[in-house]
């Protein structure tokens, strides 16, 4: 109990990428990536956060690849949408199999393997300390899994968007490509806009920044970075 008294953050919208479960592998889900990260997830749960999570698809179809293929692009986005429900069902059991307790529910419905979305729901099973794993986007087509994320950490009233990355924050260019890049601890919406960081698509931030909502690009392969985060300690680049 004196862990949970020393949380910064007791309700959470963790943003993974679909990319982010591939590990090093080309496409799919890589069986011990997605083990470190239900740990990792499972850990903060039960600390006493309530943890909703969106999931993309990348890694396995994404729909604007789809489109520069010659794909109509919505119909390529419902095939992304449904990529993300495989991801979700993958971390779901990958929680379970560890002993956590959660719901997963999907923005289209299907109805054999997920629980429609409901806001009111969801909230309850926050409240009765399961992890909620969002799925299917916003269920529309044209909408990245970063606005989806933005719009149901606000619905959910939740404190933060922690967005986990292969970086360990923001920097003035793509550390990857740039050794000269610069890391930044703490930025305002305002400076992200002026210097054209890529934090998020536009409609993303535009909603976090409308609503007051910081978020945190982090690290999430750094060992323990998600529980230090919401015991207040700083880690990655803090937006607000």
């Amino acid at each position: 109990m004196s862990e949970v008294k020393t949380l910064k953050y007791t309700r959470i919208l963790l943003k993974l990428s679909g990319e982010a479960l591939m590990g090093d592998q080309q496409y799919g889900i890589d069986p011990k990536v997605l083990h470190q990260f239900a740990a990792s997830i499972a850990e903060v749960s039960r600390l006493g956060v309530e943890l909703a999570i969106v999931i993309g698809g990348g890694n396995i179809f994404r729909g604007m690849k789809g489109e520069a293929e010659g794909m109509d692009r919505a119909h390529g986005d419902y095939m992304g949408m449904l990529a993300t429900v495989i991801n979700g069902m993958a971390l779901q059991d990958a929680l379970e199999r560890i002993g956590a307790k959660t719901r997963l529910q999907s923005a289209i419905e299907i109805s054999k393997v997920c629980e429609p979305y409901i806001r009111r729901r969801a909230l309850r099973h926050l409240e009765k300390g399961r992890i909620v794993i969002f799925a299917a986007g916003t269920g529309n087509p044209y909408f990245t899994t970063d606005t989806a994320a933005s719009l149901r950490a606000v619905e959910i009233d939740a404190q933060v968007v922690l967005k986990g990355t292969r970086v360990d924050g923001i920097y003035s260019a793509d550390p990857e490509k740039d050794s000269n890049a610069v890391k930044f601890d703490h930025i305002s919406f305002a400076d992200v806009l002026k210097n054209r960081l890529n934090v998020m698509d536009m409609t993303a931030f535009t909603v976090c920044q409308e609503n007051a909502l910081p978020i945190i690009v982090f690290n999430l392969n750094d060992e323990g970075s998600l529980k230090r985060i919401v015991q207040g300690e700083h880690v990655g680049t803090l937006v607000s």
